[in-house]
């Protein structure tokens, strides 16, 4: 595991216990799961490469467009599901028929995946990525060594 996933992973967990807070990303004061892989890219990376508009609880579902999605293939490095690797940006559909809404970073691999995320009414935790999670990922980034153009 590089130095990169290594810090990434570490400072992913520094989060947990952080209240969740829709649209927040500050540490120990509050976040959602954009607002943990905003907070966990500034941390690593330094500043954002996009500031998100304000967003709705039900994110891009009236319109059905992929809006995180989108926005994850601007700045981060697509994978192929089965390549999972500690440090993964991974998103889900939390619903079927219903657009990508959830992001988590992924901690460990392997029969005991572990992936830190925040999540409502219970803040930033980090989580089994068992089966009723695993079936829900629909996509897996990388967090570039250098921002994607």
């Amino acid at each position: 595991m590089s130095d990169l996933h290594q810090r990434i992973i570490r400072e992913a967990r520094d989060w947990i216990g952080t209240p969740y807070v829709h649209q927040m990303n500050a540490k120990a004061a509050g976040c959602d799961c954009l607002g943990l892989v905003r907070g966990v890219w500034m941390a690593v990376m330094g500043s954002e490469p996009e500031r998100p508009p304000a967003y709705s609880r039900d994110w891009s579902e009236p319109q059905g467009e992929e809006r995180l999605w989108a926005a994850a293939t601007r700045h981060l490095v697509s994978k192929r599901l089965v390549d999972g690797a500690p440090g993964d940006v991974i998103l889900f559909r939390m619903k079927s028929g219903a657009v990508a809404k959830h992001l988590g970073i992924q901690t460990q691999v392997g029969p005991d995946a572990r992936f830190v995320h925040a999540y409502s009414g219970h803040g930033v935790v980090e989580s089994p990525l068992s089966a009723p999670w695993a079936r829900r990922v629909v996509a897996r980034f990388e967090i570039p060594t250098e921002e994607v153009i």
